[in-house]
């Protein structure tokens, strides 16, 4: 059964910052693309950062590039998301997710985390 969490969410100041973490089992994070979604109240879950296992390339929102930082410990089978300078537009469901085919697209992930809550105040 495969299982994503995540851990590591909660209130901070604007400027401040926080490390998700993603703990896998039930897969090998060694064998696919890795991303972290999020999702505010009354908004689509968009994608955050994404991670091509095959090249290591990665992707960024607009919105979060310079500020976040995706990175990965396949020897932990783990997944992170250094989020540095946060913003209260930054406040969200913070999903961790798990896909062969690289994508940052949310309909072309199969393998979801149940999310943490990310809540940055002014």
């Amino acid at each position: 059964q495969v299982q994503l969490v995540e851990s590591g969410g909660g209130l901070v100041q604007s400027g401040g910052s926080l490390r998700l973490s993603c703990a896998a089992s039930g897969l090998l994070l060694d064998y696919y693309n890795i991303g972290w979604f999020r999702q505010a109240p009354g908004k689509e879950r968009e994608g955050v950062s994404c991670m091509n296992t095959k090249d290591g390339s990665t992707y960024y929102a607009d919105s979060v590039k310079g500020r976040f930082t995706i990175s990965r410990d396949n020897a932990k089978n783990t997944v992170y998301l250094q989020m540095n300078s946060l913003k209260p537009e930054d406040t969200a469901v913070y999903y961790c997710a798990a896909e062969l085919v690289f994508s940052c697209a949310p309909q072309f992930i199969n393998y979801w985390g149940q999310g943490t809550q990310v809540t940055v105040s002014s």
